[in-house]
């Protein structure tokens, strides 16, 4: 009985929660994830759904605005987190590290498998046979191309260090 309720009250508010959702939101399609949350909460809450249908309205919107809310709180922790993560790479930056550049630059043209190999074991502090994990690699096959990696690393940079002395 609650679940027919929880039905019909939905097909008959989801428009307007939709629009009142779209309308507090910046990014237009979080309105519709916005609005599913709210229909995914109230079928949990269903037993809670009010028999009037003018109090089944005002359930819905109240559960939209706390899905909004808790959006909301969410979009601000992780913009902090950004500008926290921001400060900290402005602050470890340091502009005339050109050998820095130089390596960072020589990963950068590794062939992509080594590439990516490098970056995980060396800017990710992962071990050969965790980024073998990760790329879905036997951990054998791993250790022959980071091996093959690093001395193409060592000859790009060689090359580099070669340019710049002469």
């Amino acid at each position: 009985m609650s679940a027919d309720r929880v039905q019909a009250a939905l097909e008959a508010t989801a428009d307007d929660l939709l629009r009142y959702l779209d309308r507090r939101v910046v990014v237009h399609d979080d309105a519709a994830d916005l609005l599913g949350e709210t229909m995914l909460q109230a079928w949990r809450r269903a037993g809670a759904c009010p028999a009037d249908a003018e109090r089944q309205r005002m359930w819905l919107f109240t559960i939209a605005a706390n899905v909004l809310a808790n959006h909301r709180r969410g979009a601000t922790r992780r913009h902090r987190l950004a500008d926290r993560l921001r400060a900290e790479i402005t602050a470890d930056a340091v502009p005339d590290d050109t050998e820095r550049h130089t390596v960072r630059d020589a990963v950068l043209r590794l062939h992509d498998a080594h590439r990516e190999l490098v970056m995980l074991i060396h800017w990710d502090g992962m071990t050969v046979a965790q980024a073998a994990e990760l790329l879905g690699l036997n951990a054998s096959t791993a250790r022959t191309r980071y091996a093959a990696a690093r001395n193409a690393l060592r000859e790009a940079l060689a090359e580099v260090g070669a340019d710049s002395a002469g």
